[in-house]
């Protein structure tokens, strides 16, 4: 129970980590650099993120699979998963970082329009920022096996060491008067040493064994075969993330963008404490594949779901009880009034999408990412849809009641998970049933 703990408390520290720092460093950039120069820093991370998570949205998959082996007694094949997983990540980041490479000009003449910036600093921003996408993808890599290890501490005190490094020395760089080129240039040296050190930590598991890319048969066939759900799931979390936002401003303007945001930006820790701290129940049940019983993952998944219930009750009703409050202090008494109309069904929405965090990973640990992105990618369409309808009929107040629908939907997940439940298998039967990659034979290579 107190590794479980410990685990949970870094995968909080881990989320927490930087919108902490970037609440203290941003107001320095903002008031030194000016608005223009803080939005390109904004831009530049926000092509790293989106980058970075759309090319490592295979490591679910290579977590799951190196956990499995783990369980199993068969650890002479993680080494085959983790390299393939290495030359998927390495081919999307690269196809993503030369396509923002390339697309850095036009893209830089937009942002210079705007805000009458000179292009040729937004075109080195974008470009830096392309080329932390593959270092991202590559350090992602060892962050997977960590888990797969069930290793929170080791691998978050690297990867917050290395945020809150960066954030200080952004902070300490526009004090000398440096700009936006700096902080980027500065950010992807430690974003290397962070991939640096994730793969030196992972010698406590797996020696001295090297993780050049390759692609091993069997195990590249597993990894596609249930990665590519999680890949599209991530592709559509990133694609989606803005689209309400996008509508709203295009309807009704930006003047509605303002409180629409800043509830959706106070709601989002509900899910995220709750999938931040419930995360390690992802391997923890991949690592038990071959030994745990139907009565013993009901179990299991019953604490998990209360703790779960715990931390999202938690959240929505302090937001509830005081989330008002806090956006008149944040933003203003007028946008905290038209914030007020919203606040409830957002938070409601957001708390049901954080109810849906035990089955999610349950459901991944068992090998179901293809149900897993059906219903997270089908939610998602259909939001759209009803998104669209409302914002028409009902304005701001139906785009806040579009959220309460998805939050619902996310709560399908489960219906497939107490399916297995009531079957009277053992739960993890049907995972060992999945392709496994082919044994190599002896004397030969990946």
């Amino acid at each position: 129970m107190r590794r479980h703990l410990t685990n949970a408390g870094y995968g909080v520290l881990d989320y927490v980590s930087y919108p902490a720092g970037m609440l203290l460093v941003a107001p320095i950039v903002l008031h030194r650099l000016g608005s223009a120069e803080y939005g390109l820093w904004m831009i530049a991370t926000a092509v790293m993120s989106a980058g970075g998570i759309i090319a490592s949205g295979f490591c679910d998959a290579c977590t799951q699979r190196v956990a499995y082996l783990r369980g199993a007694g068969k650890s002479d094949r993680m080494p085959y998963a983790i390299r393939s997983l290495m030359g998927i990540n390495i081919m999307l980041g690269c196809a993503l970082a030369i396509g923002a490479w390339i697309a850095a000009p036009y893209a830089a003449h937009q942002i210079g329009v705007s805000s009458r910036m000179p292009a040729s600093e937004s075109v080195i921003a974008l470009r830096i920022a392309s080329a932390a996408i593959v270092v991202r993808a590559v350090e992602s890599v060892g962050v997977g096996v960590h888990r797969a290890f069930e290793d929170y501490s080791g691998t978050v005190r690297i990867s917050t060491a290395a945020r809150l490094l960066t954030l200080g020395t952004a902070a300490l760089l526009v004090l000398m008067g440096r700009g936006i080129v700096s902080i980027l240039a500065a950010t992807i040296v430690f974003l290397f040493l962070e991939m640096i050190m994730q793969f030196r930590g992972l010698r406590r598991f797996l020696g001295s064994t090297p993780f050049w890319p390759s692609f091993h048969l069997g195990e590249a066939k597993v990894l596609f075969g249930r990665g590519f759900f999680a890949w599209l799931q991530a592709l559509g979390g990133v694609a989606f993330a803005q689209l309400d936002r996008i509508l709203l401003g295009f309807w009704l303007g930006a003047l509605a963008v303002t409180p629409y945001s800043l509830c959706v930006q106070f709601a989002h820790p509900i899910m995220g404490f709750a999938a931040s701290g419930l995360n390690f129940l992802f391997p923890y049940l991949s690592g038990r594949a071959s030994h745990l019983s139907g009565d013993g993952l009901k179990h299991i998944l019953l604490k998990a779901f209360l703790c779960n219930l715990v931390l999202v009750a938690c959240g929505a009703g302090v937001l509830l009880l005081a989330g008002n409050e806090l956006i008149r202090i944040w933003a203003g008494p007028e946008v905290a009034r038209r914030a007020a109309r919203i606040l409830l069904p957002i938070v409601v929405g957001t708390a049901l999408m954080g109810l849906s965090v035990t089955g999610t990973y349950a459901m991944q640990a068992l090998g179901r990412f293809r149900t897993v992105a059906l219903i997270n990618l089908g939610g998602r369409a259909a939001m759209l849809l009803l998104m669209i309808e409302l914002l028409r009929h009902q304005g701001l107040q139906g785009l806040a009641l579009s959220r309460v629908f998805y939050g619902s939907v996310s709560l399908l997940v489960y219906l497939p998970l107490l399916r297995e439940l009531r079957s009277g298998e053992k739960a993890w039967e049907h995972a060992a049933a999945q392709p496994i990659a082919i044994e190599a034979p002896e004397g030969s290579h990946p």
